[in-house]
């Protein structure tokens, strides 16, 4: 469990330093406003669509390292990706950070994200976790509030 568990720190810390598609979109479809007032965690996400499809993504703000790492991860994951798949693997990620999914034993889109599985050790990092995947939901659902893990 001690590899797992430095393996975990290792890839928030590089997705923390170096994050994915930390970028603004030229033409975004989509520009979606979430927030965790608990953490102070705040990111832009932005979406461009090919029909159904996830051309590009990126995000801005700021937030804390497993934030900023899941953000990060995220975009990587829904590119290339259709609106429904997006809204599964959103799904699957919220239970499994909530401890709701076993990425090991339930199947899942999850892949690579699967590292996220112990933030449901950490109740207070659960959100900071979420919080991308709950701002790609309402994104894809073309919500135009902001999303709060509140």
């Amino acid at each position: 469990m001690a590899d797992l568990s430095e393996l975990y720190q290792q890839v928030i810390l590089d997705h923390n330093k170096k994050p994915r598609n930390f970028k603004a979109l030229e033409t975004p479809s989509i520009t979606q406003e979430g927030h965790n007032p608990l953490c102070g965690d705040h990111i832009t996400l932005q979406l461009e669509l090919d029909g159904e499809v996830v051309k590009d993504v990126g995000f801005q703000g700021s937030g804390c390292a497993i934030s900023k790492a899941s953000s990060s991860m995220m975009t990587a994951a829904v590119k290339g990706k259709s609106k429904a798949e997006v809204e599964v693997m959103a799904d699957e990620f919220v239970k499994m950070v909530r401890g709701e999914l076993d990425p090991d034993t339930e199947e899942n889109h999850l892949g690579r994200l699967k590292i996220f599985a112990g933030v449901k050790e950490f109740p207070a990092r659960v959100k900071c976790a979420a919080l991308s995947w709950r701002t790609v939901q309402a994104a894809i659902s073309e919500s135009h509030d902001a999303v709060s893990t509140e």
